[in-house]
C-alpha cells in the first residue's frame, strides 16, 4: 500500500476541484486531484462545453436558414449528426488536453481512480492513501430521474442525447428548466418536433416571470410546443419510439423522451457519512464558509445545496484555498450568481427578481423597469426581440438585472458588476455604452431608473 501526503487533497476534478486545487498551489500548498473519470468533469465533457457547442451548431443552422432575410441566398440541405457530434468531440478533446497541461504546469498531482472518504485526513484510492491536512470535496451531480422512472432505451438522460448519432423527427422533453430548453432549442432549429413537459405554470420557472412568458411567446413562434401545469405519470416504449402520458390523461408520441429534472449530488458511496459529515437528501451540508461539521473537511460546487453551475464551483474553489490560506475571502452569495441560459433567445439573470426584491424589502419599496429590445439598433439589426429588466430599491441600489433576447449572455458581465457592487441606477446613468450595441440596453434601464430617460418611454 502506497501513501502520499499533500497540504490539501481535492477528492473530484470538475470545476470546483480543479480550481481549489490550482488557487491552492498558487498559495505554496501541495495539492492533489483524485478524478475517476476525466478532468473537467460534468462541465467539459457532458455539460456546459458540449451542450453549448451543439447550440452553436443549431445557430449556424438557423442563421443559414433565414437568410435570404438579409439578402443572402443560404439554405440547409441537412444536418450530418456524425459530423456535428466531431465538432463537439474535438472541442473538448482540445480543451481537455489544456486543462491536463495547465495542472501540471501549476504542479498539482492528479490522481486517477475513485476515492473514497475513509477519515478526515485519509482518501482511499484503490490500495493507495492519499493524506491530507485538509480535504476539499468536489465530487460533483449526476442526471436525476422521478422515483419509478427508468432510464434506460428510449428513455434518455442529457448524457445519452449528447452522444445521438441521428436528428430524432419527434422529441418529448420532461422538464422544462435550463437543460430542457436548451435541448428543445437544439433539436428545434435542427428540424426536429419538440414538446416539453413542465409541471410548474411556467417554463425557465426560477427566472422573473415576464422573462419566461417571454421565452414561451419565442418557443410557441419556433413551431416548439409546451405543457406547462401539468404532470408526469408514466411512459411506454417500444423499438420506435416512446408514449407519454401525462395526469390529465394526455398523451405525447415521440422517438425518445428527454429526462430533464434537474441533477442530484454524486455522493453516495464515498464515506462521508461514514466520517461524521452531515447531509441532506444526499447534499452535503457545509457552513458559509463552505466548511462541514467535520474539522479540516470542506464541500464545493454541486454536492453543495443551491445552484449547480460551474462558474459557482470556480468561485467555490478558490474561495476555500484561500479561506485556508487565511486570507478571508468573500463569498458571492447563489442570488448574486449570473445565470445564464443558452437556448434561442438567450436568457441571463443576476439578482433578485421583481418579486423576490417585494418580499425582501416592501412592494412599494421596489421599482422595476424594463426595456424593449425592440428600441436598441443592434438588436434589430440582429432580428432578435426580448426585453432587458432592472429591478431597484427605491432610493436604494439596483439589486437585480434580467434578460432575454439574442446573446444576452454577453451582458450579464456588467449586470453582475452593477448588482454585487450595489450600484445605483443614477452611478450607471452617466456611463458612456458604445453604440450601436446591445450594452446600450443596460444604459437605458438605468437611466430609465435614474429618471432621466433617453430612447425609453
Amino acid at each position: 500500500m502506497a501513501e502520499q501526503q499533500f497540504d490539501i487533497v481535492v477528492l473530484g476534478g470538475g470545476s470546483a476541484g480543479y480550481a481549489a486545487a490550482i488557487r491552492a498551489t498558487q498559495l505554496g500548498f501541495s495539492a492533489a486531484v483524485i478524478e475517476k473519470d476525466k478532468l473537467g468533469g460534468t462541465c467539459l465533457h457532458r455539460g456546459c462545453v458540449p451542450t453549448k457547442a451543439l447550440l452553436h451548431a443549431a445557430e449556424i443552422a438557423d442563421v443559414a436558414r433565414e437568410g435570404e432575410s438579409y439578402g443572402i441566398l443560404s439554405t440547409v440541405a441537412g444536418v450530418d449528426a456524425t459530423k456535428v457530434n466531431a465538432y463537439r468531440e474535438n472541442l473538448i478533446a482540445g480543451k481537455h488536453k489544456g486543462l491536463q497541461g495547465l495542472l501540471k504546469a501549476n504542479g498539482i498531482t492528479v490522481i486517477a481512480g475513485e476515492g473514497r472518504l475513509t477519515s478526515p485526513t485519509t482518501v482511499q484510492v484503490g490500495d493507495d492513501r492519499i493524506t491530507g491536512t485538509h480535504i476539499v470535496l468536489a465530487t460533483g451531480s449526476y442526471s436525476r430521474s422521478l422515483p419509478g422512472l427508468e432510464i434506460g432505451g428510449r428513455v434518455i438522460t442529457s448524457e445519452q442525447a449528447l452522444e445521438l448519432q441521428e436528428v430524432p423527427k419527434r422529441v418529448a422533453i420532461l422538464g422544462g428548466g435550463v437543460i430542457g430548453v436548451e435541448f428543445a432549442s437544439v433539436w428545434r432549429s435542427f428540424g426536429s418536433e419538440v414538446t416539453i413537459v413542465e409541471g410548474l405554470p411556467h417554463l425557465v420557472p426560477n427566472e422573473e416571470e415576464s422573462v419566461s412568458k417571454q421565452l414561451e411567446r419565442a418557443f410557441r413562434k419556433r413551431g416548439i410546443d409546451f405543457k406547462l401545469g401539468t404532470r408526469f405519470q408514466s411512459v411506454a416504449q417500444d423499438s420506435d419510439g416512446v408514449t407519454v402520458t401525462l395526469e390529465d390523461g394526455s398523451t405525447v408520441t415521440a422517438d425518445y423522451l428527454l429526462v430533464a429534472v434537474g441533477r442530484g449530488p454524486a455522493t453516495q458511496g464515498l464515506g462521508f457519512e461514514e466520517v461524521g459529515i452531515e447531509m441532506d437528501r444526499g447534499f452535503v451540508l457545509a457552513n458559509e464558509r463552505l466548511a462541514t461539521n467535520v474539522a479540516g473537511v470542506y464541500a464545493i460546487g454541486d454536492i453543495v445545496p443551491g445552484l449547480q453551475l460551474a462558474h459557482r464551483g470556480y468561485q467555490q474553489g478558490v474561495f476555500v484555498a484561500e479561506e485556508i490560506a487565511g486570507l478571508n475571502p468573500v463569498v458571492v452569495e447563489d442570488v448574486n450568481i449570473p445565470k445564464v441560459t443558452y437556448c434561442d433567445p438567450e436568457i441571463a439573470s443576476v439578482g433578485l427578481t421583481e418579486e423576490k426584491a417585494a418580499e425582501r424589502y416592501g412592494a412599494e419599496n421596489v421599482t422595476s423597469y424594463e426595456y424593449n429590445l425592440a428600441g436598441n439598433a443592434k438588436s434589430s439589426i440582429l432580428g432578435t426581440a426580448g426585453s432587458v429588466k432592472a429591478v431597484r430599491v427605491n432610493d436604494g441600489p439596483v439589486v437585480g438585472v434580467h434578460m432575454i433576447g439574442a446573446r444576452v449572455s454577453e451582458l450579464v458581465g456588467e449586470a453582475q458588476l452593477i448588482v454585487n457592487w450595489e450600484a445605483y441606477p443614477e452611478d450607471v446613468a452617466p456611463f458612456v455604452h458604445g453604440h450601436p450595441t446591445q450594452n446600450e440596453t443596460i444604459g437605458e434601464a438605468m437611466l430609465k431608473l435614474a429618471g432621466k430617460p433617453l430612447h425609453a418611454i
